[in-house]
C-alpha cells in the first residue's frame, strides 16, 4: 500500500479510507516522509488519537497545528503573536475564556430560533429554481451568516470572508503563488477596519466584546484581535459547511438510511447528525509537536517530532465503532472525534450542531428528490474534507 497523506490528490474524492484502513491494521503509528519537510508520525487508531489530543503536557500545539511549519518570514509578520489554535494551556485557556461563554451549550440553545430563520431564508432563496450548487448556495451560507451576525458584520461580508478561508485551506501544491498571502492580507485588512469601527461604535456583538476584554489585565492588541478574527471566521464555517455538503451526499448514497430518518425526523435527527459527523469527519487532522521523548505503542517519538492525529481514520476504527464502515444513523453510543478533544476541543461545537440540525431539517422537509446533477468536486486540501462544488436538482416539497 502506497501511503501519501500529503498530496491533495489523495483526498480528491474525500478521505483516503483505503490508506487509513491499512495504517490501522499494519502501522498504527507510522513514520511518513515529507518531500519539503522533516516528516511526521501518523496516528490512525482512535485510542492513540484520543490520548494524544488530551496530552498537551507532551504534545504541543506550538508552533502550529498544520502539517507544514510556518513559512519563513511569518514570524516577522506577526512578531510574538499567536493564533489561539496554536497555543498551549495556560495561555490557551486564558484566551479561550474570553469567548467561551458565547459558544457554550446554553447560548447556542438560545440561538435556535434565529438559526432556524436563517435556514428558512437560505432555502427560500433557491427553492423555486429547482437546482443550485448545494455548497455555495446552501451549506456555506449558514455558518457564514451566523458568524457574521455574532461578530456584528453584514451577512454578505460573512460569505466573502469565508471564500478567503477556502484559499487558506487549499493545499500549497494546489494554490497559485502568493494566493494564500494575498488572502491572509485581505482578512487582516478587513479585521483592521472592524477594529476601527467597533472601537468607535461598540455594540453588543462578539467583536466589540473581544476588543473590550482583558487577558492578564490588558486588552488585546490589534494583531491579537486580527488573529482571533481569522480563527473565528475560519473555524466558524469549516465543520458546518463541509458536514452539510458531505452529509447530504452520504444520505443520497444511502437512501435506506435517509428513509429511516424521514420516518421520524425530529426524534432521529440528533443521532443522525452525530453519525454524519463521524462518517464525514470534516476536519481531516490536527498536528502536535512533541515537547519531550515519548512512546506511542512500540514507536519512540523524539522531542521535536511532528505527530499528526487523523480524525477521519480514528472515526472508522472498528475497535471503537462496531461495523465502522457502515453508515448507521441510529448509532449509539457515538463518541466520535469530529470536533477533536482535550483542551482544544472545538469551541463552536454546540452552535455547529444547532446549525446542522436547522439546515438539515429545512432541506429534508422542503427539497424533494434531491440528487446530484454532476459529480461533486472536492476541496483540494489535505486538512479539510468536503465538496467544493456540488450541483443538485430537487423538487419543492408540497406540504
Amino acid at each position: 500500500m502506497r501511503i501519501d497523506l500529503v498530496s491533495p490528490d489523495s483526498f480528491a474524492a474525500g478521505h483516503p479510507h483505503d490508506q487509513y484502513d491499512w495504517l490501522r491494521e499494519n502501522a498504527p503509528v507510522y513514520w511518513h516522509e515529507e518531500a519539503d519537510g522533516t516528516g511526521f508520525w501518523v496516528l490512525s487508531r482512535y485510542a492513540d488519537v484520543y490520548e494524544t489530543g488530551r496530552n498537551h503536557q507532551v504534545f504541543s500545539s506550538e508552533p502550529t497545528v498544520m502539517m507544514q511549519d510556518p513559512p519563513p518570514g511569518s514570524e516577522q509578520m506577526m512578531g510574538e503573536y499567536q493564533m489561539m489554535l496554536n497555543m498551549d494551556p495556560p495561555k490557551h485557556t486564558a484566551f479561550r475564556t474570553l469567548i467561551r461563554g458565547e459558544f457554550a451549550r446554553e447560548p447556542a440553545g438560545r440561538m435556535q430560533t434565529r438559526i432556524a430563520q436563517l435556514a428558512a431564508q437560505i432555502v427560500d432563496a433557491v427553492i423555486d429554481h429547482g437546482a443550485c450548487d448545494f455548497v455555495s448556495d446552501v451549506a456555506g451560507e449558514m455558518p457564514s451568516f451566523v458568524i457574521a451576525e455574532m461578530m456584528g458584520l453584514p451577512l454578505d461580508d460573512g460569505r466573502e470572508l469565508y471564500k478567503l478561508t477556502e484559499v487558506l485551506h487549499t493545499s500549497p501544491e494546489a494554490r497559485r503563488e502568493g494566493e494564500a498571502e494575498a488572502a491572509l492580507g485581505q482578512m487582516f485588512g478587513y479585521a483592521a477596519k472592524v477594529i476601527e469601527q467597533k472601537r468607535a461604535h461598540p455594540d453588543d456583538d462578539l467583536a466589540s466584546k473581544l476588543l473590550a476584554a482583558e487577558v492578564d489585565g490588558r486588552k488585546l492588541t490589534d494583531p491579537e484581535f486580527q488573529l482571533f478574527f481569522l480563527l473565528l471566521v475560519d473555524a466558524g464555517g469549516d465543520t458546518t459547511r463541509n458536514l452539510l455538503a458531505s452529509g447530504m451526499l452520504a444520505l443520497m448514497d444511502h437512501p435506506e438510511q435517509l428513509a429511516w430518518l424521514m420516518e421520524d425526523l425530529d426524534h432521529r435527527l440528533p443521532a443522525a447528525r452525530e453519525e454524519l459527523l463521524r462518517w464525514c469527519s470534516p476536519v481531516t487532522y490536527m498536528r502536535r509537536t512533541a515537547k519531550s521523548d515519548f512512546k506511542i505503542g512500540d514507536k519512540a517519538i523524539k522531542a521535536g517530532d511532528k505527530v499528526i492525529m487523523y480524525y477521519g481514520s480514528a472515526n472508522r476504527d472498528e475497535a471503537q465503532f462496531p461495523q465502522a464502515d457502515r453508515l448507521n444513523l441510529a448509532r449509539t453510543p457515538n463518541d466520535h472525534l469530529a470536533f477533536g478533544g482535550g483542551a482544544h476541543v472545538c469551541l463552536g461545537q454546540h452552535i455547529a450542531r444547532v446549525e446542522i440540525d436547522a439546515m438539515l431539517r429545512e432541506v429534508l422537509t422542503r427539497m424533494d428528490k434531491i440528487q446530484c446533477t454532476e459529480p461533486p468536486a472536492w476541496l483540494e486540501s489535505n486538512f479539510i474534507s468536503g465538496p467544493k462544488t456540488m450541483p443538485v436538482s430537487f423538487a419543492p416539497r408540497i406540504t
